[in-house]
């Protein structure tokens, strides 16, 4: 029941805090621009430093990743990572419908988006439910400890979330790396 909350609050253009592999997330719909601003408040941290993005699977993805790109990672990754694997971001080209807000210029050019299919089952049903993908950045303030829990999410971002989506995490112990499709490089690890 939970879950079917969650997509109406995410379709209707709030913030929500969930499970992921390492931390609790916070997330929004990444094609609402106010949805975006409120969750960059709530952070308390500049949209131009980028978001990433969860799906289910590639091809929800697919609307925010360059099409050959998609393809780069639809091959070398294959379709859905295990929960014992470490979580992978990856940074690809982005296609030029993407809200600005998603791709910031942390990592160099605003054309670049971090996407990431999760094997974490909580967040990945969301995505399901939702029908695509949603923005996953950890429940925090800027520069505060991720909440590893719902309570902690609750507790450090009070009233500014819509809902928290109750389950365990999947017990790793840091948040994904993120790796850069291109060249290779651990842009955090």
């Amino acid at each position: 029941m939970k879950l079917v909350r969650a997509v109406e609050t995410l379709r209707s253009g709030g913030v929500i805090a969930y499970p992921t592999e390492a931390v609790y997330g916070l997330g929004c719909d990444p094609w609402r621009e106010s949805a975006l601003a409120r969750l960059a408040r709530l952070k308390r941290r500049p949209l131009a430093k980028g978001l990433i993005l969860i799906g289910a699977h590639w091809r929800q993805l697919a609307p925010f990743v360059r099409p050959d790109w998609l393809e780069w990672l639809e091959g070398r990754l294959g379709t859905v990572p295990r929960m014992s694997d470490p979580p992978v971001t990856w940074l690809v080209p982005a296609r030029s419908t993407v809200p600005a807000g998603v791709t910031g210029r942390r990592f160099g050019a605003a054309a670049r988006v971090a996407v990431r299919v999760t094997a974490h089952p909580i967040a990945a049903s969301l995505c399901r439910e939702f029908g695509g993908a949603i923005v996953s950045t950890s429940a925090n303030t800027a520069a505060a400890p991720p909440a590893r829990r719902a309570l902690d999410a609750r507790l450090r971002l009070g009233r500014g979330l819509d809902l928290v989506v109750p389950g365990p995490t999947g017990g790793h112990l840091r948040p994904s790396t993120i790796r850069d499709a291109g060249s290779g490089r651990t842009l955090r690890s």
